[in-house]
């Protein structure tokens, strides 16, 4: 029989919050790594699945974590809990390497892509000056880096999040480890980014022969390389065995509940199941319930975008500008009570003209028709009164919010801005009322930013938004950064305050079978242009481009297999 290369058992970690009070992240779990297997590692956030790789690589906090003592975590035979701090930085990055999930907070801004990746080479292999670069640009050129040779210069953020991932993939794969850990590797990044990032460390798996224990909070995303799968949930495991097997029959409700909260391309139900949902057994019944979408010609257009366009300019040298095309002669109809979709990669455009029609970035050509009223023609004084009206939720909570405020600050400070209310008292009853419409308690009025979830802080954000009423929500990645749960959640809000409010959405994601759910008609974007637009159901079911084409083939299998 087989010796696993990876073996944890009975891991227990707790974190002490206090003098008196601590946390139990991970409660006696247990699971193997045989050599070469892509074992995946799936849970929400808070699952301990993070934890679990950190404790594997010797990571943990000192001040506040405490491993129990009768955890092992084997690796070739030898527990890394009795390792010395000598031994364990050996170990890193020559046996057990980590891709992280952000690589522009893992790569170092100031040094080339190059100097990184020589440093890992250096340290562990004792490669400098000439081979190392050569081993450097090899490296680059395995992991797909067009022109590697050139690209070994760059410094981070002159490269795309796909390939500034591929960099970090690089990094890890340097001394040709025996395990990759991947840590929520493809989060944010677009669908055929992500699709290449997966193939390519299947491909690099197989070609060296590693083991790797991938972690995310998506089991779809592993469909297709994992071969066998641990579900984590509160520091449990829930149900672990091969992955085809969790795929065609998971045992567990909560491991159903993961694979059916995430919107699927061929059906639409009324409300996403959540995780509650499955565990109470309602989800099969909420399923058989499905929403029509599309529109129909006398359905009242509330904003009618003609022609728009956006060139952004930078200098280069002293008297040399570069115009770059952002958005190129774009034009929609929205439809009141109706959802738009767009959709394209990261640089397709689809944001900037998001941003354009709030006038947060001033349109080079075109116009916007609002209300009989041209708003991108408006001073910033004409524009106030529509700025009520026109309202947008950004991609990220955290970032969106104000860390100082309290919650009834947040969401009161657009009602005093735009005279809304008589008084503080008429204000914060608002406030209120608005808080329980998007799922929260009174006291969330009482706190801060940082005391809530990410999928809180984005209801917060729509909270914010409806102070205003407005007429149409711009709706920027407002659910790419959730856990699924979450993410159908504030789906099913999102489709109840349309229903309620008849509010017009514009809907921006990378993630097609999100825009699928949510979307009366599509507007596919790639480099600043409308490639296809139409009826949802229709363009899914028979998209005209190759570009749309290959936007839907690159959706996770476990998706549309196993919704």
């Amino acid at each position: 029989m087989t010796t696993p290369l990876l073996s944890v058992k009975n891991l227990r970690v707790k974190f002490r919050l206090d003098k008196k009070n601590s946390f139990e992240a991970l409660k006696g779990i247990s699971f193997d790594v045989m050599p070469n297997q892509t074992v995946a590692l799936v849970g929400e956030s808070g699952s301990g699945k993070s934890v679990s790789s950190l404790a594997i690589l010797g990571l943990l906090p000192k001040e506040n974590a405490t491993v129990d003592r009768a955890s092992v975590i084997e690796f070739e035979g030898r527990n890394l809990l009795t390792f010395s701090n000598a031994e364990k930085r050996a170990l890193r990055g020559s046996k057990i390497s980590m891709i992280f999930q952000e690589p522009m907070s893992s790569l170092n801004p100031v040094f080339t892509v190059g100097y990184q990746i020589e440093e890992v080479l250096k340290e562990h292999k004792g490669l400098a000056g000439k081979a190392a670069r050569e081993r450097a640009i090899a490296l680059l050129t395995e992991v797909g880096i067009p022109e590697p040779a050139i690209k070994i210069d760059s410094f981070p953020h002159q490269m795309s999040g796909g390939q500034q991932q591929r960099v970090m993939i690089a990094m890890a794969i340097a001394c040709e480890p025996k395990l990759l850990i991947a840590d929520e590797p493809t989060t944010a990044l677009d669908v055929t980014i992500q699709k290449q990032i997966l193939d390519l460390i299947a491909e690099l798996q197989k070609k060296h022969g590693m083991s790797v224990l991938f972690i995310t909070h998506d089991l779809a995303v592993v469909g297709d390389i994992a071969d066998h799968v641990v579900v984590m949930r509160h520091g449990e495991i829930r149900e672990q065995g091969a992955a085809r097997e969790v795929f065609a029959a998971p045992k567990d409700d909560y491991t159903r509940a993961l694979l059916a909260c995430r919107p699927v391309v061929d059906s639409r139900p009324k409300r996403l199941p959540v995780i509650d949902d499955f565990m109470s057994g309602r989800a099969d019944q909420m399923r058989l319930d499905q929403r029509t979408r599309g529109v129909k010609d006398s359905d009242p257009v509330v904003l009618e975008v003609k022609g728009l366009c956006k060139d952004f300019v930078s200098r280069e040298g002293f008297f040399g500008k570069r115009v770059f095309h952002a958005v190129k002669d774009v034009s929609f109809k929205l439809r009141k009570g109706k959802t738009l979709g767009l959709v394209g990669e990261s640089g397709s455009g689809k944001t900037t003209v998001g941003l354009t029609i709030m006038k947060l970035h001033d349109a080079t050509k075109g116009e916007a028709w609002f209300d009989g009223k041209n708003i991108l023609a408006m001073s910033e004084k004409e524009f106030l009164p529509c700025k009520k009206r026109i309202q947008i939720i950004f991609q990220n909570p955290y970032a969106s919010l104000n860390p100082r405020f309290t919650v009834g600050q947040i969401i009161c400070e657009p009602m005093v801005v735009h005279g809304i209310g008589s008084s503080a008292d008429e204000r914060a009853k608002m406030a209120f009322e608005l808080l329980a419409k998007v799922g929260l308690p009174e006291m969330s009025f009482y706190k801060y930013p940082h005391e809530f979830s990410g999928g809180q802080r984005q209801r917060i954000a729509i909270a914010r938004c409806l102070t205003m009423k407005p007429d149409i929500l711009i709706c920027d990645e407002s659910v790419s950064a959730l856990d699924v749960s979450v993410q159908a959640q504030v789906l099913n809000l999102l489709q109840d305050l349309q229903d309620e409010f008849g509010l017009s959405y514009i809907f921006i994601s990378h993630d097609l079978a999100v825009v699928k759910y949510m979307s009366d008609e599509v507007m596919v974007m790639n480099n600043g242009e409308v490639v296809e637009q139409g009826d949802s159901d229709a363009l899914y079911s028979a998209p005209q481009q190759p570009y749309t084409r290959k936007l839907l083939d690159s959706i996770p299998k476990g998706l549309g297999a196993h919704g």
